[in-house]
């Protein structure tokens, strides 16, 4: 139960970037009265957790009606996973778990950030979304793994939305280069956890079983 709850929240941490975030968010809102940030952090978080949860609650559902098996969203997470650690490591924005250069400038001209960027693709991005799916099947319908695996990832929300509210602060404290510094550690975890979840999905195709038999 430890080890699933320690690689959810690892998984979690590395997939939205809380301190990443907040750094973001800061810069996105250096125009707004502290009241306006408040508000657009607790809406973008509310609709951020409402659409993972959501992932969580049907996303094994909809795999099984469409005959993806637990290999392939293994084998297919991690992927997914390794490209965005290779990302953190490097400090590069590929919109797995950040916004392209694109949503940024689009983003610049909104007064209200609270649905987009923030909630998604920010907060709910496809690297968490696919996160949120791969753990929730992997728990096998064990009900027992899969609330740990939801505890966790409203534990990372809890988290992302305290560095949103102490988000000007907290980026005055580490600066650019602690940011990338805790980046690259979570970036490295996480490209660990990818080729397991690679390894884990090969093994469990059964495609080495067929080759060796072969």
């Amino acid at each position: 139960m430890q080890e699933t709850a320690a690689v959810a929240f690892a998984t979690f941490f590395a997939t939205v970037g809380p301190i990443d975030i907040a750094a973001i968010f800061a810069a996105l809102t250096a125009n707004n009265t502290p009241a306006e940030r408040r508000s657009m952090a607790i809406r973008g978080t509310a609709i951020a957790t409402g659409i993972l949860l959501a992932f969580a609650l049907v996303g094994e559902i909809v795999l099984e009606h469409l005959g993806i098996s637990l290999a392939a969203i293994q084998t297919a997470g991690g992927i997914l996973f390794l490209l965005v650690g290779i990302d953190m490591v490097f400090a590069r924005d590929s919109g797995g778990r950040s916004t392209t250069e694109e949503e940024t400038n689009e983003a610049r001209l909104k007064h209200d950030i609270a649905v987009f960027p923030l909630a998604t693709p920010l907060i709910a991005g496809p690297a968490t979304m696919g996160a949120v799916v791969l753990l929730i099947a992997n728990a096998e319908s064990n009900v027992g793994i899969q609330l740990i695996v939801i505890g966790m990832l409203l534990a990372v929300l809890s988290v992302t939305f305290v560095a949103l509210l102490g988000a000007t602060q907290l980026q005055k404290l580490l600066g650019v280069t602690g940011l990338h510094v805790i980046s690259r550690v979570f970036g490295v975890l996480l490209c660990a956890l990818a080729v397991q979840f690679i390894f884990d999905g090969i093994r469990e195709s059964g495609l080495l079983s067929t080759a060796g038999a072969v």
